[in-house]
């Protein structure tokens, strides 16, 4: 199966790049070869490449950068994202697209469902949503992932930065109103590949899927989990703050669970345990060190 990846640096491109099967061929395509700010370039790849299936693993990630960056961000979410799908359909080709949690309002407390009310609280949410919204216009086949909380050995992400401020800092101050399900770049990718794999054999399903680790956790406990699994000689106190004594430019959920029964009665896809593949990114960066 040959797929075409937009994306070669970031947290989940790298990961495809590292994971992919024996049977499915990748061809990445980097800024170089598709400038995301250029819709138009974005298409004329699709309907170029030599593919099967398409996956966008590429985005303007930057939550409080999009505050003050909103065209940038509308083009490269919401604007490119749409121009790849439709240059796709017109191909016949699956469209596979990562989305965020950041489409809801983070109210209430119960998992969020893929039919439940989208309600973005800031530029990088409704770029996001306009993006999903395109995707699913295009008319192809086409799968919106969203997922959460994103963290692997690479590039910048919690995880990363706990290790990095606790081997300075005797305490730490994280937020521990906000819940969400921490979701490792690598189990993203085995899940696209297990969607790639469906559509390759004729049983691939259409629409929006949320795909989180489990189980739901604060930021705070996620960093109590981040340094119990690491080797740091000196660990650093946790001290629980709301999210009203950590301002950022941009409005963060408060829940950010995502229920993930639709995709495993769909896909057979599980919810990970973060847990695990936590102590697999926590070893691959110590031994890096």
């Amino acid at each position: 199966m040959r797929i075409l990846v937009f994306g070669t640096t970031g947290q989940l491109a790298r990961e495809l790049s590292r994971r992919s099967p024996g049977d499915m061929v990748l061809t990445q395509l980097g800024r170089a070869e598709a400038d995301l700010g250029d819709p138009a370039a974005c298409a004329a790849a699709v309907t170029a490449a030599e593919a099967d299936l398409v996956i966008n693993a590429a985005a303007h990630t930057a939550v409080d950068q999009a505050e003050s960056e909103p065209q940038l961000a509308a083009t490269v979410n919401g604007d490119t994202p749409g121009a790849m799908a439709r240059a796709a359909a017109k191909r016949g080709l699956p469209f596979l697209h990562v989305s965020t949690d950041y489409v809801f309002d983070g109210s209430g407390t119960r998992p969020w469902r893929e039919d439940d009310p989208v309600a973005p609280l800031g530029v990088y949410g409704a770029s996001k949503l306009t993006g999903e919204r395109l995707v699913a216009a295009a008319g192809g086949p086409s799968v919106i992932l969203r997922t959460a909380w994103v963290f692997s050995a690479h590039g910048r992400n919690f995880v990363k930065t706990m290790l990095r401020l606790g081997a300075e800092r005797d305490t730490l101050s994280v937020v521990d109103d906000q819940r969400g399900g921490p979701t490792a770049a690598a189990d993203i990718a085995d899940a696209l590949f297990t969607i790639a794999r469906a559509f390759g054999e004729g049983r691939g399903t259409s629409g929006i899927f949320h795909y989180a680790g489990a189980p739901t956790v604060t930021w705070a406990d996620f960093a109590e989990s981040i340094f119990a699994t690491s080797r740091l000689p000196r660990k650093p106190a946790i001290n629980r703050i709301p999210t009203s004594a950590y301002p950022t430019p941009a409005q963060r959920p408060g829940n950010s669970a995502l229920d993930c029964s639709h995709i495993l009665a769909t896909y057979g896809i599980s919810q990970p345990d973060w847990r695990v593949s936590l102590s697999d990114v926590i070893g691959e960066l110590e031994a890096e060190a």
